[in-house]
C-alpha cells in the first residue's frame, strides 16, 4: 500500500501535501500509542516525498507537539482547523508549521478564536472552510462550502486590524508558499 501511494504522488503533480494526519483523542483514548505510531509513519512517507504535513489534532494538543519535536519534518506543514491554545501556539509556530483557522473562529463561545489569531504571525496564516462541516456564523449547523470562506477572513481582519482585501491576498501567498504552488 505503501509504495503504492509513494508511486502516486511521484507521478501526480496534483498531490501537494499529505494529510490530514495526526492525533484525535475526542472519540477513542485507548489507542493513543497506535495513533502515535501511525503519527510518525505518514510523517516519515511526507518526508520521503518532499511534501508538506496536514495535521489534524484534536484533544491531542500536547502528545501532536511532542511527536513534531521527536521527528524531524521536513517540509514543515499546516495545522488544519486550528484549535491550539496558550503556548502551543508559540510552539507550533516555532517548529515552522502555519496555522489553518476555520469556522469555529467565528462562534459566538469560542473561547480564544481572538487569542489564537493575534499569535499568529501574517506570514503562516491560513484560512479553510473545512467543507462539509464547522460552517462559520452565520451559517452554524448548516452544510458548509467554500463560499463561506470569506467569514473566516473577515473574523480575521476584524481581529488583526486589516483590511479584508490584505487577509485574502495574504493567505493566498501563504498557500502557495506552503503547498509550492502558483
Amino acid at each position: 500500500m505503501i509504495d503504492e501511494i509513494k508511486k502516486i504522488a511521484t507521478q501526480n503533480k496534483k498531490i501537494v501535501a499529505i494529510g490530514e494526519i495526526g492525533l484525535d483523542y475526542h472519540w477513542n483514548q485507548d489507542n493513543k500509542e497506535l495513533q502515535k505510531t501511525a503519527f510518525i509513519k505518514q510523517i516519515e512517507l511526507a518526508n520521503e516525498l518532499q511534501l508538506p504535513i496536514v495535521i489534524h489534532s484534536r484533544k491531542a494538543q500536547e502528545d501532536t507537539i511532542q511527536v513534531l519535536k521527536q521527528v524531524k519534518v521536513a517540509k514543515k506543514g499546516i495545522f488544519h482547523c486550528c484549535a491550539l491554545k496558550g503556548d502551543s501556539i508559540k510552539q507550533a509556530i516555532d517548529l515552522g508549521f502555519y496555522l489553518s483557522f476555520a469556522g469555529p473562529i467565528t462562534f459566538k463561545n469560542s473561547k480564544n478564536a481572538d487569542e489564537m489569531i493575534s499569535q499568529t504571525p501574517n506570514d503562516r496564516i491560513l484560512i479553510e472552510t473545512d467543507s462539509p462541516y464547522l460552517s462559520p456564523e452565520p451559517y452554524r449547523g448548516t452544510r458548509n462550502d467554500p463560499r463561506n470562506v470569506k467569514f473566516m477572513a473577515e473574523k480575521i481582519a476584524q481581529v488583526k486590524n486589516i483590511d479584508i482585501e490584505t487577509i485574502a491576498e495574504m493567505t493566498y501567498e501563504n498557500a502557495e508558499k506552503i503547498f509550492n504552488i502558483k
